[in-house]
């Protein structure tokens, strides 16, 4: 039997005009709950309490349901693009996108592979706002409009290649205290991988934040040597 507070809840829902947002944030939340196969047209219906049919307005078909809750959620970055410290900028965005991703880590597939489906010109313009503010960052510090396309490129293939390594960090066993038996490494042979066995302590302390920014400064030293140049 449906309790008072979910009963309430049900009939706000019900009250609640259909609008793109309501429908592109309620996609979000099912993806956040469930992953991405549970978003179709009649679940999100069902999350919505209306007839999956007038969904249609807001979105053609599960395809666009999807490139919406890609532009939700990039709308979560704040990029300001006439920043003159475009070497914080750049940090601070990477940092912001970590966070994101930790939020909705069930997401970021989609936000990695959705664009191979997509030629760059047909892609939702909230997905391409990030990308057009980087790169006026960038050029107004400097770089020269080619270059700032490479440096945007190498920028985000490292830390998108951070993210997803720091989310597919996988723990066999939480609770045992050593290292190499909470990951998993003594299944492996001794002698083919000697290196991930002693290094199963810097593995299991592993920082994401920390490791993130050690990756930054690499790549943030180098670009700035290259623009001085």
């Amino acid at each position: 039997m449906a309790t008072p507070e979910k009963s309430n809840n049900q009939k706000s829902a019900r009250k609640a005009p259909l609008s793109r947002d309501l429908v592109l944030s309620t996609a979000l939340a099912l993806v956040d709950e469930e992953g991405l196969d549970a978003l179709t047209m009649r679940r999100l219906g069902q999350e919505l309490h209306r007839d999956p049919m007038s969904l249609y307005r807001y979105a053609a078909n599960r395809a666009a349901l999807l490139d919406g809750v890609t532009e939700v959620v990039l709308d979560e970055l704040t990029i300001f693009p006439d920043d003159p410290d475009w070497q914080a900028q750049l940090r601070r965005i990477a940092h912001d996108f970590r966070l994101m991703a930790l939020r909705h880590p069930k997401v970021m597939p989609l936000l990695v592979t959705r664009p191979l489906s997509t030629p760059l010109g047909l892609r939702p313009l909230g997905t391409l706002r990030p990308l057009e503010r980087i790169l006026a960052l960038l050029i107004d510090a400097g770089f020269a409009p080619a270059d700032a396309l490479h440096v945007y490129r190498v920028y985000y293939g490292f830390f998108y290649g951070h993210i997803l390594n720091e989310l597919q960090e996988y723990v066999v066993d939480p609770d045992e205290s050593e290292a190499i038996l909470r990951l998993g490494l003594h299944r492996l042979p001794a002698k083919e991988f000697p290196h991930l066995r002693t290094l199963a302590p810097a593995l299991a302390d592993y920082d994401g934040a920390v490791e993130l920014d050690r990756g930054l400064t690499i790549l943030l030293t180098g670009l700035a040597t290259q623009l001085a140049a």
